[in-house]
């Protein structure tokens, strides 16, 4: 139990270290708009997997991805010196598509709305 305790202050600190990094320090152009959704530590403390979510077209977001990926090991070695753990967590981005999810189901929810509403001026009650 205070292992996941401590999993999770420690998951927290990472998200939090790693979204001030992609604000301020990542300097590399194919890194657009990111939010980082959550953060999962193992139970080892040894990884932190980074679930991510992004803006702009698909070519925007993978080029992102690219980015963000390839930007790893520098924000690893940032998140080591401010945050003096005694093993600093390898750090493995995934993608998160909730949001995108989310909005697909938001649309087809509203066509299937306004469908019904203009079959015949009322929705259809069961």
């Amino acid at each position: 139990m205070a292992t996941e305790e401590r999993a999770s202050r420690v998951a927290e600190a990472v998200r939090a270290e790693i979204a001030d990094l992609l604000t301020r320090g990542v300097k590399d152009p194919r890194v657009g708009f990111v939010s980082i959704m959550s953060v999962r530590m193992s139970p080892d403390l040894r990884y932190a997997n980074v679930q991510v979510s992004f803006l702009g077209s698909e070519a925007e977001k993978k080029s992102s991805f690219i980015g963000l990926r390839r930007s790893a090991g520098w924000i690893r070695r940032e998140i080591g010196k401010r945050l003096r753990l005694r093993l600093t967590p390898e750090i493995r981005f995934f993608e998160d598509t909730t949001l995108d999810d989310v909005y697909h189901l938001e649309t087809i929810f509203k066509q299937i709305h306004e469908s019904e509403t203009a079959g015949d001026g009322e929705p259809n009650q069961p």
